[in-house]
């Protein structure tokens, strides 16, 4: 970008950084400069936008809003404490999944739907349940039973295991045909196997 005269009344001009060229070179090191290049986009301003080398807002209301709702962070509200919405991770996601269908992992307990909509939250916090002195010995957690996630610790409990594999074998037995064998597997010792 070549040097320009300060416009009148101003003694100095801004300098902005200079847009780096995407040609077709082909170049292996695309994901770094594509970066670079959407940083310098965000400081950069086109020449319209710009009154004596300085940004001025645009005057049209519906620019105005657009502009301020990319300002605004996205959060749960007032009423909720401004709650920021987290990133959801592969981790995160499964744990929200087995709450939501929490009401199939035990038939002893009973709980309330979260709603009818299948989709994930979009705001919530996740935390860490920290038992007092009192419940060493009742409802406490050994170091072997902790899990990183919720999924892992509901896989490895051997009660909703025993409950899982019940639940499996019933279903198969209810779905197998009465009197054709034909879905087992046919070995040596079978009947039809001998002749």
């Amino acid at each position: 970008m070549s040097e320009a005269v300060a416009p009148i009344g101003l003694s100095w001009a801004p300098k902005l950084p200079s847009l780096p060229t995407t040609g077709g070179g082909g170049s292996s090191k695309s994901g770094p400069a594509l970066k670079r290049s959407s940083v310098q986009a965000s400081l950069w301003k086109p020449a319209n936008e710009l009154v004596d080398g300085l940004f001025v807002p645009p005057r049209d209301p519906k620019k105005i809003n657009k502009l301020v709702k990319k300002s605004v962070k996205d959060t749960s509200g007032k009423g909720w404490f401004d709650m920021p919405a987290p990133t959801i991770t592969p981790e995160l996601k499964k744990d929200l999944e087995v709450l939501q269908l929490r009401h199939v992992m035990d038939p002893k307990r009973h709980f309330k739907r979260s709603g009818k909509s299948k989709a994930l939250p979009k705001y919530f916090q996740v935390g860490t349940i920290i038992e007092p002195a009192s419940e060493f010995y009742s409802s406490r957690l050994t170091k072997r039973e902790r899990k990183t996630t919720l999924v892992d610790e509901m896989l490895s409990d051997p009660a909703l295991k025993s409950y899982r594999k019940r639940k499996v074998r019933e279903i198969q037995e209810s779905r197998t045909p009465g009197g054709n064998q034909k879905w087992k597997n046919k070995g040596k010792n079978t009947e039809e196997g001998k002749g």
